[in-house]
């Protein structure tokens, strides 16, 4: 595995010497994810396996090409997992889904227990890495105590590739959860976010949330006294097959992922009263994330400048999560930033990427 380092350090050396740019590749199922990128593929799954695995200290240090699936199996062979639930988005075809390590990190993309347990760069602890000067980098460590250079890894979480290559990671794990329970509600959509933010407030063992269509669903996890106690105070009917139901939310395999139409994300304070946003919507994280189904074609402009006015105007933005190159392209892909937050991100890659290696354009353009 060190000769695969030296030969990344050195294809790192060559690109930037030669002002060319490297599009990292992990499984490639987060592809769809930012602005398209050029440049010569350099595949990490290559550089693979579990370094180290500490189950009484709950961390775990993992080399960026490892399978996620892989890394999810270990841990729940010791009764672990990563509770912020990453999506991998695999094929969908029945393979063994192809997402990395590196590439969740990468992407920082956390799953519907989000809201209750934190996202991915919350339990980051170090990274390994290769700068755009083709430099071998470490920072944070394995504690969650060890602060000297603790940002940085946090900061790789994502950023999409755009900094610099992850080679390992360590992470932090968690038990999971003892007991478990789903159940459902019929209300509208103002009445769901408000009930989300009353229960959110109480000692509740709430785990994830989607109102969609008229029906609340809610999953509690943790002690078997403390899940059967909420469930009694919140009364609601009892969902069969929910492992079912939450993976296809998780993995966007939910009939609302279902088809073409451009897909929205907008993050806002949870206390956000209904937007009135346009087409069908489904919301998680208590009421902090909103995706909605948008339109294509020439309406689509317009309809990106309004969502993205709604989610400002809540404090918050809006992504283009999922879409055809020519909207993106159009549009942006996130949220357009102000003048001192472009100058931050600048600055950023000037430092970490002064030549310009690793994906850009994959945010913003030239970072």
């Amino acid at each position: 595995m060190e000769a695969t380092l030296k030969e990344w350090i050195g294809r790192v050396h060559d690109a930037a010497e030669a002002g060319k740019s490297l599009r990292i590749c992990g499984g490639g199922t987060k592809g769809f994810y930012g602005h398209a990128v050029d440049g010569e593929a350099l595949d990490t799954s290559v550089y693979h396996g579990i370094v180290a695995y500490e189950p009484t200290e709950l961390v775990v240090v993992v080399r960026a090409g490892t399978p996620l699936a892989d890394l999810e199996a270990e841990l729940l062979g010791r009764g672990q997992c990563l509770p912020f639930e990453p999506p991998h988005f695999g094929p969908g075809d029945g393979a063994v889904p192809k997402a990395t390590v590196g590439g969740m990190v990468s992407a920082g993309l956390s799953g519907p227990r989000r809201a209750a347990v934190g996202a991915v760069r919350d339990y980051v602890l170090g990274v390994k890495m290769i700068d755009g000067k083709g430099e071998l980098l470490s920072f944070g460590g394995q504690v969650m105590k060890n602060v000297a250079g603790y940002d940085v890894p946090r900061l790789m979480a994502g950023s999409l590739g755009t900094l610099g290559l992850i080679a390992e990671v360590a992470l932090k794990v968690l038990p999971l959860p003892v007991a478990g329970m789903t159940l459902r509600f019929a209300m509208s959509e103002a009445e769901a976010l408000q009930k989300l933010n009353r229960w959110g407030g109480q000692p509740l063992p709430l785990a994830a949330s989607v109102w969609h269509d008229g029906v609340l669903t809610v999953r509690l996890a943790g002690a078997v006294a403390a899940v059967s106690a909420a469930r009694k105070t919140l009364g609601g009917e009892d969902v069969d097959n929910a492992g079912a139901f939450w993976q296809s939310v998780r993995e966007q395999t939910h009939d609302f992922f279902a088809g073409g139409a451009p897909l929205w994300r907008l993050s806002v304070a949870s206390v956000t009263a209904p937007l009135g946003l346009p087409g069908t919507s489904l919301i998680e994280w208590g009421g902090a994330l909103r995706w909605v189904r948008g339109t294509a074609g020439a309406a689509a402009p317009d309809e990106a400048r309004q969502l993205r006015a709604l989610a400002a105007a809540a404090g918050g933005h809006a992504t283009l999560f999922r879409a055809d190159d020519a909207l993106k392209s159009s549009v942006g892909v996130f949220q357009p930033l102000s003048s001192p937050l472009l100058k931050i991100h600048r600055n950023l890659k000037k430092a970490f990427d002064p030549n310009g290696v690793f994906n850009v354009g994959r945010m913003y353009p030239g970072i």
